[in-house]
Protein backbone atom coordinates (compact mmCIF):
# COMPACT_ATOMS: atom_id res chain seq x y z
CA UNK A 1 0.00 0.00 0.00
CA UNK A 2 1.46 3.65 -1.00
CA UNK A 3 1.00 5.70 1.76
CA UNK A 4 1.70 9.83 0.93
CA UNK A 5 2.46 12.04 3.96
CA UNK A 6 0.81 15.36 3.16
CA UNK A 7 1.03 16.20 7.15
CA UNK A 8 2.22 14.98 10.21
CA UNK A 9 -1.52 13.62 11.09
CA UNK A 10 -2.75 13.29 7.37
CA UNK A 11 -2.07 10.53 4.46
CA UNK A 12 -3.36 9.90 1.16
CA UNK A 13 -3.30 6.78 -1.41
CA UNK A 14 -5.02 5.14 -3.63
CA UNK A 15 -7.96 2.83 -2.91
CA UNK A 16 -7.95 1.28 -0.20
CA UNK A 17 -7.94 -2.71 -0.28
CA UNK A 18 -9.94 -5.05 2.52
CA UNK A 19 -7.06 -6.75 3.16
CA UNK A 20 -4.87 -3.58 3.96
CA UNK A 21 -7.35 -2.13 6.63
CA UNK A 22 -5.79 -3.73 9.68
CA UNK A 23 -2.25 -2.56 8.18
CA UNK A 24 -3.89 1.27 8.56
CA UNK A 25 -4.41 0.67 12.14
CA UNK A 26 -1.26 -0.77 13.10
CA UNK A 27 0.57 2.65 11.72
CA UNK A 28 -1.65 4.63 13.81
CA UNK A 29 -4.33 5.87 11.62
CA UNK A 30 -7.52 6.16 13.52
CA UNK A 31 -9.68 7.58 10.67
CA UNK A 32 -10.05 6.42 7.16
CA UNK A 33 -11.79 8.94 4.50
CA UNK A 34 -13.30 7.92 1.27
CA UNK A 35 -13.48 10.07 -1.22
CA UNK A 36 -14.56 7.59 -4.60
CA UNK A 37 -18.03 7.01 -4.80
CA UNK A 38 -19.15 3.63 -4.92
CA UNK A 39 -19.41 1.75 -8.19
CA UNK A 40 -16.84 4.09 -9.91
CA UNK A 41 -14.98 1.28 -10.80
CA UNK A 42 -15.59 -2.62 -12.16
CA UNK A 43 -13.94 -4.37 -8.90
CA UNK A 44 -13.50 -1.42 -6.45
CA UNK A 45 -14.70 -2.58 -2.84
CA UNK A 46 -17.89 -1.41 -1.55
CA UNK A 47 -17.99 1.47 1.04
CA UNK A 48 -20.06 -0.71 3.16
CA UNK A 49 -17.26 -3.71 3.27
CA UNK A 50 -14.44 -0.68 3.66
CA UNK A 51 -16.61 0.62 6.51
CA UNK A 52 -17.49 -2.68 7.95
CA UNK A 53 -13.69 -3.86 7.90
CA UNK A 54 -12.69 -0.25 9.35
CA UNK A 55 -14.97 -0.45 12.32
CA UNK A 56 -13.68 -3.94 12.92
CA UNK A 57 -10.12 -2.56 13.54
CA UNK A 58 -10.85 0.11 15.36
CA UNK A 59 -10.92 2.77 12.29
CA UNK A 60 -13.01 5.58 12.35
CA UNK A 61 -15.16 5.77 8.67
CA UNK A 62 -16.05 8.38 6.96
CA UNK A 63 -17.40 8.25 3.36
CA UNK A 64 -16.94 12.00 1.69
CA UNK A 65 -17.48 10.95 -1.78
CA UNK A 66 -15.99 13.92 -5.09
CA UNK A 67 -16.76 12.79 -8.24
CA UNK A 68 -16.96 14.78 -11.55
CA UNK A 69 -20.33 15.30 -11.42
CA UNK A 70 -20.92 16.73 -8.04
CA UNK A 71 -17.23 17.47 -6.92
CA UNK A 72 -16.14 19.55 -4.69
CA UNK A 73 -18.68 21.77 -2.31
CA UNK A 74 -17.54 24.04 0.97
CA UNK A 75 -19.51 21.64 2.62
CA UNK A 76 -16.88 18.48 1.74
CA UNK A 77 -14.15 20.69 2.61
CA UNK A 78 -15.37 21.62 5.97
CA UNK A 79 -16.52 18.15 6.83
CA UNK A 80 -12.76 17.24 5.84
CA UNK A 81 -11.88 19.92 8.30
CA UNK A 82 -13.63 18.56 10.77
CA UNK A 83 -12.89 15.04 10.61
CA UNK A 84 -9.13 16.08 10.75
CA UNK A 85 -9.43 18.06 13.50
CA UNK A 86 -11.72 15.38 15.76
CA UNK A 87 -8.76 12.51 14.72
CA UNK A 88 -6.58 11.38 17.54
CA UNK A 89 -3.79 10.51 15.62
CA UNK A 90 -3.80 9.87 11.53
CA UNK A 91 -6.18 10.14 9.10
CA UNK A 92 -5.64 8.46 5.39
CA UNK A 93 -7.94 9.43 2.68
CA UNK A 94 -8.48 7.61 -0.26
CA UNK A 95 -9.96 7.76 -3.49
CA UNK A 96 -8.51 6.11 -7.16
CA UNK A 97 -5.27 7.40 -7.28
CA UNK A 98 -4.95 9.80 -4.12
CA UNK A 99 -5.44 13.16 -6.23
CA UNK A 100 -8.97 13.97 -4.93
CA UNK A 101 -8.30 13.53 -1.78
CA UNK A 102 -4.57 15.50 -1.78
CA UNK A 103 -7.35 17.99 -3.23
CA UNK A 104 -9.14 17.90 -0.57
CA UNK A 105 -6.58 18.46 1.87
CA UNK A 106 -5.27 20.71 0.05
CA UNK A 107 -8.51 22.96 0.18
CA UNK A 108 -9.38 21.98 3.73
CA UNK A 109 -6.12 23.49 4.86
CA UNK A 110 -6.69 26.68 3.19
CA UNK A 111 -6.26 29.81 6.14
CA UNK A 112 -3.83 27.39 8.03
CA UNK A 113 -1.61 27.01 5.87
CA UNK A 114 -0.06 29.52 3.13
CA UNK A 115 -1.08 27.80 -0.23
CA UNK A 116 3.05 27.28 -0.84
CA UNK A 117 3.09 25.38 2.11
CA UNK A 118 0.07 23.71 0.69
CA UNK A 119 1.30 22.54 -2.91
CA UNK A 120 4.71 21.93 -1.75
CA UNK A 121 3.28 19.23 1.39
CA UNK A 122 1.60 17.87 -2.12
CA UNK A 123 4.62 18.23 -4.93
CA UNK A 124 6.56 16.41 -1.52
CA UNK A 125 3.68 13.47 -1.86
CA UNK A 126 3.89 13.42 -5.56
CA UNK A 127 0.73 15.07 -6.06
CA UNK A 128 0.42 18.69 -8.11
CA UNK A 129 -1.82 20.93 -6.23
CA UNK A 130 -0.57 24.12 -8.09
CA UNK A 131 -4.26 24.10 -9.59
CA UNK A 132 -5.61 24.99 -6.31
CA UNK A 133 -3.28 28.21 -6.32
CA UNK A 134 -6.67 30.61 -6.98
CA UNK A 135 -8.34 28.93 -3.90
CA UNK A 136 -5.90 28.69 -1.77
CA UNK A 137 -5.16 32.98 -2.20
CA UNK A 138 -8.29 33.97 -1.12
Amino acid sequence: MKIHALSGKFSVGPQVQLSQIQALADAGFDTIICNRPDGESWGQPKGVDIETAALAAGIKYVSIPISPRDGVNPQKIEAAKQIQEQSKTKVYAFCKTGTRSANLWGLSQAGNLSADEIIAAGAQAGYNLQGLRPFLDK
